[in-house]
């Protein structure tokens, strides 16, 4: 089953998913990892491929991990994640963050990365999350901005390409500013202001590696991607503006001195 969000404007191909691949506990949840212990029970929304999801599940021997996916094509990555990790303490399932099949109070933390700005109503899909938390439980997010960033060389089809994600994202009804809106997210799903943490951190890709991934990740989107379709179909760009834009990705991640940075806003709240 394909990835269903209308809103969400990417897709599971591979150019995506390697992106996501690249994500750990360490580089996207630094912010609630503290708060973790061995026996918590918990929920990690819009999983993907995994890497979060066992990444947790290796620090709570005592508990357990439900990593959810709205459609079910990516978890059998996710599963044999886990089998490769030789984790027992993890399951995946297909699962909408709008309607959460799990009675209230199931978990000691709900996490999302990347998740709520793919959705038409954010707030809505923090209060279902919110729900599942136990009393004295979290609920922990964190979204990106691409408006955010940075990139050295300044090349134009790299600013087109932002430029161009934040229209596409837009007109489908997501929210590519989710991230500096997390705060009033939390607070109009129910939390206090005293119980939220709201806090800041980047991504950043400058290594041979991670620049490699990066870069094709954004030469593919551009390629053969929902994000393609959805651009051309949407009159935002013709094939040859998109090919152009591809073509300074590749150059970029060639160069030894390129670097990409963007911001992440993120929300710890306690309920």
């Amino acid at each position: 089953m394909a990835h269903t969000s209308k809103a969400y404007v990417l897709d599971h191909k591979v150019a995506n998913i390697k992106s996501h691949q690249w994500r750990t506990a360490r580089n996207s949840a630094a912010f609630v990892i503290d708060s973790i212990h061995p026996d918590m029970y918990i929920l990690d929304v819009g999983c993907g491929p995994g890497s979060i999801t066992v990444d947790f599940a290796e620090m709570v021997p005592k508990g357990h991990v439900t990593g959810i996916e709205i459609g079910a094509d990516i978890l059998s990555q996710a599963q044999s994640l886990a089998h490769e990790r030789g984790l027992e303490n993890v399951t995946f399932g297909e699962a909408d963050v709008n309607a959460l099949k799990y009675p209230d109070a199931t978990f000691d933390l709900v996490f999302a990365h990347q998740v709520l700005q793919h959705l038409p109503e954010p707030v809505k899909a923090l209060r279902e999350m919110r729900r599942v938390a136990k009393l004295g439980g979290m609920v922990a997010v964190r979204e990106g901005e691409l408006g955010t960033s940075f990139a050295y060389p300044d090349l134009a089809g790299i600013r087109n390409t932002v430029e161009l994600y934040v229209r596409v994202a837009r007109n489908s009804g997501s929210h590519p500013d989710a991230g500096r809106e997390l705060l009033s997210y939390a607070l109009e799903s129910g939390f206090t202001r005293s119980a939220i943490t709201a806090s800041a951190s980047s991504f950043c890709f400058s290594s041979d590696e991670d620049r490699a991934m990066w870069g094709k990740t954004w030469s593919d989107r551009l390629q053969e991607s929902s994000f393609r379709k959805r651009a051309l179909d949407g009159g935002f760009a013709d094939p040859t503006d998109l090919e152009s834009y591809a073509k300074d990705w590749r150059d970029w991640m060639t160069r030894d001195n390129a670097i990409w940075a963007h911001l992440n806003g993120e929300i710890l709240c306690r309920k």
